[in-house]
């Protein structure tokens, strides 16, 4: 048996010290394995990128100075204001009657989960420029629009003729249209909270409303929010189509100034560029908005971009160091 003094001295005994010189060369060096293939796909991607940056840099054919002298031209600012204006009202209006809509959807009441599902499949199933065109040749099929007793006296009538104009006819008809894929959105999102979750509010006194507010739907907000960008981010491209209702929207804008000069492809690369800028800041909300709801859902949040490229060029410096000093 083996004394406690001598056990003790062993424990506090220092580590030994790696072995140095003729030792350490004695041992065989860590190389890296070589990646061909993930280097050539890397070199095909790049030449290919090359190929296509050099195409649209040197392509005559694009104008790059008339793009750059109507990229912001009162014409097109004009559009582009309309454009997110028109994208912001319709994807507020639209959740706001997407959210009853998936509550009737979520009801035990038959009537309201059946109107609800009705609506839902209608709108989702025409296409969005037959619901444009419908709304703006409304008063072909109702001349007039009242209000009264159904199946008696009307009290108030309003004609349809000159009542909805383009942008109004615009806005109905893309509101409605969104509305019904936010109904699909906010069920989704509110079918991934756990049903515990509103047992123990009932069991705790808290009433449905309530509960919904404050604990259903805000950790459905992370189910929601990615899809909801998405859409917000298919609106704002989306509302190009009202320019068939001469919609004075970027598209249509730019669409004025070509018809005027011939100058097709600067224009449509005004409008494209347009478009790219916006979404990419849209993206970019999306992701700080994702990044507040997941609080709560992971120990530690996602790094952002910033913080990435910090990330990446701090390992990147500390292998260069000891590259140097190896």
């Amino acid at each position: 048996m083996v004394p406690p003094s001598d056990l003790t001295a062993s424990l506090h005994a220092p580590a030994s010290a790696p072995a140095t010189g003729a030792n350490s060369e004695d041992l065989p060096r860590i190389v890296p394995r070589r990646r061909l293939g993930r280097l050539l796909s890397a070199a095909v991607a790049l030449l290919l990128f090359a190929m296509a940056g050099n195409s649209v840099v040197r392509n005559r054919a694009f104008q790059w100075e008339v793009v750059g002298r109507y990229f912001t031209s009162a014409a097109v600012l004009d559009g582009l204001l309309l454009t997110l204006w028109l994208t912001g009202v319709v994807m507020v209006l639209g959740f706001l009657l997407g959210i009853p809509l998936a509550v009737m959807r979520l009801s035990a009441n038959p009537v309201l989960g059946t109107l609800s599902w009705g609506y839902v499949w209608v709108f989702r199933s025409t296409p969005l420029l037959v619901q444009l065109l419908f709304w703006f040749n409304i008063g072909a099929l109702y001349p007039t629009l009242g209000l009264g007793i159904p199946f008696g006296p009307q009290f108030v009538t309003v004609k349809t003729v000159n009542l909805l104009g383009p942008a109004l006819t615009a806005v109905i008809g893309l509101t409605l249209h969104e509305a019904a894929y936010a109904t699909e959105v906010v069920r989704g999102g509110m079918l991934s909270v756990d049903a515990g979750q509103t047992e123990a509010a009932q069991a705790l006194g808290i009433g449905k409303v309530r509960a919904l507010r404050r604990i259903v739907v805000p950790q459905a907000m992370r189910s929601i929010v990615p899809t909801a960008g998405n859409m917000l981010i298919g609106t704002l491209k989306g509302t190009s189509i009202v320019s068939v209702l001469a919609v004075h929207d970027l598209l249509y804008s730019a669409q004025l100034v070509y018809n005027q000069t011939y100058q097709v492809i600067p224009l449509l690369m005004v409008a494209t560029l347009w478009y790219i800028a916006v979404t990419s800041v849209l993206g970019v909300g999306q992701f700080y908005v994702e990044r507040h709801y997941a609080r709560g859902a992971a120990r530690a949040l996602p790094p952002t971009p910033v913080q990435r490229l910090v990330a990446a060029g701090r390992a990147r410096w500390a292998a260069y160091r000891r590259a140097l000093h190896s």
